[in-house]
C-alpha cells in the first residue's frame, strides 16, 4: 500500500512542478517581449530594498492592522513550507515524520510555532474575507475587481483556510495515533495547539483515525500543488515576484522622469543629417515615440503588471482617482498584464506574434484615463512592491502626443508657447519683465 502512494505521489508531484516550470517560462517570455532597461546599478539599495520591501514589508505597516494581518499570512505561507518539505519528502521516501527522530526535541517545537502561524493565517484570512465581502472596503469593491478578480481573491483566502484546517486536523488525529502507539507513526510530544484538542478524537477508532490523517494529508498536499500551478495564472503571483520587482525598483529621485534619447537623436539627425544611421531589417529608421502596445513597454514594466498584487493601495492614493476622474493605476496595471496574456497566447498559437488588430492603448486604457493622470508620483510611492504604474502612462502618453498628435487644445497651447516663447504663456520674455520696467 505504501509503495502505490510513494507512486502516486511522485506522479502527482512530478505533473505539478513540470505544469508550473512551463507557465514560468511562458511569463519568462512575455516578460522579454519587452525592450531592454539596463538595472543593475547600486547593488547594495537595491538587496536593502529586497530585505525592507519584499520581506519586511515595510511599505505594508503605514497601516498597521492590515499591515499585521498580511504579514501573519505571509510568513505563515513562508515558514509553513519547511512542514511542505518534510511531508514532500515523507511521500516521495515513503515515510513518516521523516525529520522527527533526526532532529529529537526540536522538532515539537517546530510544529508547535507552524501550528501558531496556522490559527494566524486562518484568523487573519477570515477577517480578510470580513473585510472584502461584508465590511466592503472602498478600494477592495471598486469596479475593475468585478467579476474574476474578486472571485481569485476570495478564492485564495477560503483556500488559505481550507490548508491550514487540513494542517491542524491531521495533526490533531496523529497525535492521538502516536498515543495508542499505532504502526508507522513516529512518537513525538504533543504540539501546542493541536494537542489540546485530541480528546475530539478520542472516540474514533485506530483505522478511521488512520483515514482521517491520510485524508487530511493528501487533500493538503494536492492542494498545495494546486495552489503552487493556480499561482502563475493568479494575482498572487507577487508572493514570488514581489522580491525581484524590489530588486529593481527605481532608485532616482520619484519626481525625476527617464529622459527620451530618440527625441534628442532625431532633433540631431534633422539638424544633421549625415549622423542618421542607415536603415535596416533590424534597426529601422524610425522607432516609435512611446508606447502603443506591451511589446514597447520595457521589460521592468512587463515585470511590473505581472507583480500587482491588486491591493488597490495605488488607486487609493490617486488624487485623480479621488476627485471621479476614470483613471485607476491598479486598472492600469490590470490592463497591461491582461494584454500581455494576450500576445502570449497569441505566440503560444502561431508560433510568433501576429497582429490582432488590437493595442494596449485605446482597446484596453482609454485616452480619457490616461489624460486624468497629474504625473503626482502617490501611486508610486503607495505600492508596497515597488510598482511604477506611471512609468507605464507616461510612456502611453508619449505615444499619443508623439505619433497620433492626440492631444487637448490646451496642451497643443501650452507646447506651442514654449517652443516659442520658451514658457508656457503666450506672452514673449520681452512682454512677460515688462511690469520691472514700470517699476524703475
Amino acid at each position: 500500500m505504501h509503495l502505490v502512494q510513494q507512486i502516486l505521489f511522485i506522479i502527482l508531484g512530478g505533473a505539478a512542478v513540470y505544469l508550473f516550470a512551463k507557465k514560468v517560462s511562458s511569463i519568462r517570455r512575455n516578460i522579454n517581449l519587452g525592450r531592454d532597461e539596463k538595472i543593475n546599478d547600486q547593488s547594495g539599495r537595491r538587496w536593502k530594498n529586497v530585505l525592507l520591501q519584499a520581506f519586511g514589508q515595510k511599505k505594508m505597516f503605514k497601516r498597521p492592522v492590515p499591515a499585521l494581518l498580511h504579514f501573519a499570512v505571509y510568513a505563515g505561507f513562508i515558514i509553513i513550507n519547511v512542514e511542505i518539505l518534510e511531508i514532500f519528502i515523507d511521500g516521495i521516501a515513503g515515510q513518516h515524520r521523516i525529520f522527527a527522530p533526526l532532529i529529537g526535541g526540536l522538532y515539537p517545537i517546530l510544529i508547535g510555532c507552524f501550528e501558531i502561524l496556522a490559527v494566524l493565517v486562518l484568523v487573519s484570512c477570515a477577517i480578510f474575507l470580513v473585510r472584502r465581502n461584508i465590511l466592503k472596503v472602498r478600494r477592495l469593491n471598486m469596479k475593475e475587481l468585478n467579476g474574476w478578480p474578486r472571485n481569485d481573491a476570495n478564492l485564495i483566502l477560503i483556500t488559505e483556510i481550507i490548508l491550514m484546517s487540513l494542517f491542524l486536523t491531521m495533526n490533531t488525529a496523529d497525535l492521538v495515533l502516536q498515543s495508542r502507539h499505532v504502526e508507522h507513526y513516529t512518537n513525538t510530544t504533543s504540539f501546542w495547539i493541536t494537542g489540546n484538542f485530541t480528546s475530539m478524537f478520542s472516540g474514533i477508532s485506530d483505522s478511521g483515525l488512520v483515514g482521517i490523517e491520510r485524508f487530511c494529508w493528501w487533500l493538503h498536499i494536492i492542494g498545495v500543488f494546486a495552489f503552487l500551478n493556480y499561482l502563475p495564472y493568479s494575482k498572487h503571483l507577487h508572493i514570488i515576484l514581489a522580491f525581484p520587482n524590489a530588486y529593481y525598483t527605481r532608485l532616482e529621485p520619484q519626481g525625476e522622469m527617464e529622459n527620451m534619447p530618440a527625441i534628442q537623436n532625431e532633433v540631431l539627425y534633422m539638424m544633421q543629417p549625415e549622423l542618421a544611421p542607415a536603415a535596416t531589417a533590424e534597426q529601422p529608421a524610425h522607432q516609435r515615440f512611446g508606447a502603443k502596445d506591451v511589446m514597447d513597454l520595457s521589460w521592468k514594466n512587463l515585470m511590473d503588471a505581472y507583480s500587482c498584487t491588486e491591493c488597490g493601495r495605488c488607486t487609493a492614493s490617486c488624487p485623480a482617482n479621488m476627485t471621479g476622474k476614470k483613471l485607476s493605476p491598479r486598472k492600469i496595471m490590470m490592463d497591461t498584464r491582461d494584454r500581455l496574456e494576450e500576445v502570449g497566447k497569441n505566440i503560444d498559437k502561431n508560433k510568433e506574434f501576429v497582429d490582432d488588430g488590437k493595442s494596449l492603448v485605446h482597446d484596453y486604457i482609454t485616452v480619457e484615463e490616461l489624460r486624468a493622470c497629474t504625473t503626482c508620483q502617490a501611486c508610486v510611492e503607495a505600492c508596497p512592491v515597488g510598482i511604477e504604474p506611471l512609468s507605464i502612462i507616461n510612456e502611453l502618453r508619449r505615444y499619443l502626443i508623439m505619433e497620433e498628435s492626440n492631444a487637448p487644445q490646451e496642451w497643443n497651447l501650452m507646447s506651442g508657447n514654449i517652443e516659442n516663447n520658451m514658457a508656457p504663456w503666450k506672452f514673449s520674455p520681452d512682454d512677460r519683465d515688462a511690469w520691472t520696467h514700470e517699476m524703475a
